[in-house]
């Protein structure tokens, strides 16, 4: 977050329920306000032709940009980029009564991209997005015909290693929680690591599995799981590489530069690539969690954001005791896209590596959605471009079973948005996790 956000909100003032507020640099997208407040000198309002965001095929796509008092009055720029890649539109903005526009007709299934720049370039560019039509967003390439073969396979050779689940208990920190650190046996001698942590006392619990998003690689905090047991939960965590998951800062930076960009190891190859063996770590924590005699043996939940959530989406594929799925901008979607006019983000699968594009797919959230078997919620931002939305969304439209998606079309990507940006799917995963804790089917609701 930009350290202007606060001053940019407080001009603000209060908005009322319902009102998104982007605050970059000096600019606030929102609705119109006013206040007596000082008015940052670059400020500009703005305000969506449609509260979600989301268009039809052949509707105008627009936003009408306010220019503060004391604003510059010229020197704006804005480009629009369909699916976060191909240019479509540019221009300067020009106000009328203090009041620009900025619009173009919604012609096929895309997400718009927005930057409008400042005139003083030391300020970031303010972001817009927008979706026409995003349930109709396809693959942009088929998936393998022997996807599911492949990990038959893998899963097979992960069977014939033995688990050995391995628990060393520590202080949790919490009244009514027990806690443990965890390490497991998986593929090519590797060990999987993490934490553990448990209402006392006996008694059968619901389970919760939280995998991580990307890093190279950093500690796991313990109240990621106890603070979800003392809700009720058999929580466990797991690090999505073969390292001690609660050291000093120091072990991390020692750690060697190849793991620091894991994603890029075996990219070329299925398989070795790295994300071959944390797909398989994460099925064998949910069997972890399966085969403790203090799971409820009714409710399984798999969750996790950008990296956390693209291992959860092919986790949930690969294993169906999951009983649900809870992800946030899940990266790995789409890894084909950019040959075909869609930036792609995380994990950057090399465009010009053919090899690696033929290996991309065995791990594509695109191709695991369509497997998944539990009900699902997908939350996405508009403005993402670690994780881009066009490709979340073809994910998401590949889920078969009930689902909800969570637009946020304020929000750019978690580590870089506002907690009012992300709002949507903090308020929605916490009342889903509520009703899936009470034993109850997940609250899905109609997605626009």
């Amino acid at each position: 977050m930009n350290p202007s956000g606060k001053s940019c909100a407080g001009a603000l003032g209060a908005l009322g329920a319902g009102v998104a507020v982007l605050c970059l640099g000096a600019i606030c997208l929102g609705a119109w306000a006013q206040t007596s407040a000082p008015v940052p000198a670059h400020m500009l309002l703005v305000n969506r032709d449609r509260d979600s965001g989301i268009y039809r095929i052949g509707e105008t796509v627009g936003w009408s940009i306010r220019r503060a008092p004391g604003a510059p009055a010229q020197g704006y720029r804005y480009v629009i980029k369909e699916n976060g890649l191909k240019v479509i539109g540019s221009g300067e903005l020009h106000f009328a009564a203090d009041v620009a526009r900025i619009e173009l007709p919604g012609t096929r299934p895309e997400m718009l991209y927005v930057e409008v720049a400042l005139p003083n370039k030391r300020e970031p560019p303010m972001l817009l997005g927008a979706a026409v039509a995003p349930e109709r967003l396809r693959p942009s390439v088929p998936e393998p015909a022997d996807f599911d073969r492949f990990w038959r396979a893998k899963l097979q050779l992960l069977a014939a290693v033995p688990a050995e689940p391995a628990l060393t208990p520590a202080p949790s920190g919490r009244a009514g929680v027990e806690y443990a650190t965890i390490v497991m046996r998986t593929i090519d001698g590797a060990h999987i690591h993490g934490q553990f942590a448990r209402p006392v006392g006996a008694g059968r619990h619901p389970a919760l599995l939280i995998l991580q998003y990307a890093g190279g690689p950093y500690p796991l905090q313990r109240q990621w799981v106890t603070d979800r047991a003392a809700e009720g939960w058999l929580a466990l965590n797991v690090e999505p590489h073969d390292v001690l998951p609660v050291q000093p800062q120091s072990y991390y930076a020692a750690l060697p530069a190849e793991l620091k960009n894991y994603q890029a190891i075996g990219r070329e190859d299925r398989n070795h690539s790295y994300f071959l063996r944390m797909y398989l770590s994460d099925y064998r924590a949910v069997e972890y969690l399966a085969n403790r005699p203090d799971w409820d043996g009714r409710t399984l939940v798999v969750m996790g954001t950008s990296m956390g959530g693209q291992q959860s989406l092919c986790t949930a594929a690969l294993n169906h005791r999951i009983t649900a799925v809870i992800v946030n901008e899940p990266s790995g979607a789409d890894a084909n896209g950019e040959a075909h006019g869609r930036l792609t983000g995380y994990p950057n699968w090399p465009a010009d590596n053919a090899r690696a594009l033929g290996t991309a797919p065995y791990f594509d959230t695109v191709n695991c959605a369509a497997r998944i078997q539990a009900p699902t919620l997908v939350a996405m931002g508009f403005t993402d471009t670690t994780a881009p939305p066009a490709g979340i969304w073809t994910a998401f439209n590949r889920i078969t079973t009930p689902k909800e998606a969570v637009p946020m079309v304020d929000s750019p990507h978690n580590n870089f948005a506002t907690a009012e940006q992300q709002r949507p799917y903090t308020e929605r995963s916490q009342q889903w996790l509520a009703a899936l804790r009470r034993g109850a089917g997940p609250p899905t609701r109609a997605s626009n």
